[in-house]
């Protein structure tokens, strides 16, 4: 009975074994290659999948997602031989897992040479300045060249990203120097012409304020001339209205002789002529006058000769002497 048991027991095991190698549960976004004998089935895709136990065998389990890798610096010579270290990260995803499987050993190996042997082909025919500057288009020409030799292994190259890209050290210091140089210059230009402008303003405002005074003055004297002219014409038209004449003339100016001798350093008078004709009229109405007053006072003495007693009461006025 125990030999009987124990072949039980085994044929359980066998059977247990077999239904756990028969049935094949794969993940999603994974595929699973399937070799019969060494070769391959086919390709066992997402869910429950039933095999011949012990005649096919799982080989490879692949992910479809889409994956990043990260590759270590490269040294890379430029156009101007200079050397420079460029990170990349590849983004890929397998299309085809058979390709995959079979047509590369490794495609991760194969696509970090491909993108180092790629990069410096590019890289060689730039110089630093270009390569520093020209990022998109090296990832374009370099998504070009991988997408292109990965399809045949069933890989789609989705992006190419150049993560950084570090000159010599001696480079970094002259490029520093460089941008400082250029900072400068920039900030300089830019103070210059802001003094430029402050001047040219300062320079407006100057002229605007003085023509805005020259108008200012110019209207102020026109008022006075158009002020004093009315007086003037006020004055003339009051002297025609009263029909002033020389003799009128003679006393304003003997009015105004005081006033102009008032000052310490007027030593010399300058007279009109025509003021000579005017005394002379004004010292003959003088003397007329004196006459007219010395017959009043002779009628008055006459009068009061008698209570007098002769002469003591004649007034006598002598006419005043003009300088």
């Amino acid at each position: 009975m125990q030999p009987i048991i124990i072949v039980l027991i085994i044929l359980v095991v066998l059977v247990f074994i077999a239904l756990i190698k028969t049935i094949q549960v794969i993940p999603q976004a994974s595929a699973a290659i399937v070799e019969r004998f060494g070769r391959y089935t086919r390709t066992l895709n997402a869910g429950l999948n039933i095999v011949v136990p012990f005649i096919d065998s799982i080989r490879n389990r692949i992910d479809l997602r889409e994956q990043v890798v990260p590759f270590p610096p490269q040294p890379v010579i430029t156009q101007d031989n200079l050397v420079v270290n460029i990170d990349t990260v590849i983004y890929y995803q397998v299309t085809d897992a058979r390709a995959a499987t079979y047509e590369v050993a490794s495609y991760i190996q194969a696509i970090e040479q491909l993108t180092v042997t790629t990069l410096r082909n590019i890289i060689g025919g730039m110089d630093l300045e270009r390569t520093l500057t020209s990022r998109e288009e090296i990832n374009a020409a370099l998504r070009g060249v991988l997408d292109e030799a990965t399809g045949k292994w069933g890989i789609r190259v989705n992006r190419v990203e150049l993560k950084a890209i570090e000159p010599p050290t001696s480079i970094q210091d002259s490029m520093e120097k460089q941008m400082r140089a250029d900072r400068d210059k920039r900030a300089a230009i830019l103070t210059a012409e802001g003094i430029r402008q402050s001047a040219i303003l300062t320079a407006e405002g100057e002229k605007q304020s003085s023509i805005l005074r020259a108008e200012g003055e110019a209207k102020a004297a026109a008022l006075r001339a158009e002020g004093e002219a009315q007086a003037i014409r006020t004055v003339f038209e009051s002297i025609h209205a009263g029909d002033a004449d020389e003799k009128l003339l003679a006393y304003q100016y003997l009015q105004m002789l005081p006033k102009i001798a008032e000052g310490d350093a007027n030593k010399l008078w300058i007279v009109p002529s025509e003021i000579g004709d005017a005394l002379k009229g004004l010292s003959g109405a003088m003397g007329n006058m004196g006459p007219m007053g010395g017959m009043r006072g002779g009628s008055g003495s006459g009068s009061g000769s008698g209570k007098s007693g002769g002469g003591n009461g004649t007034e006598r006025r002598e006419q005043p002497p003009i300088d």
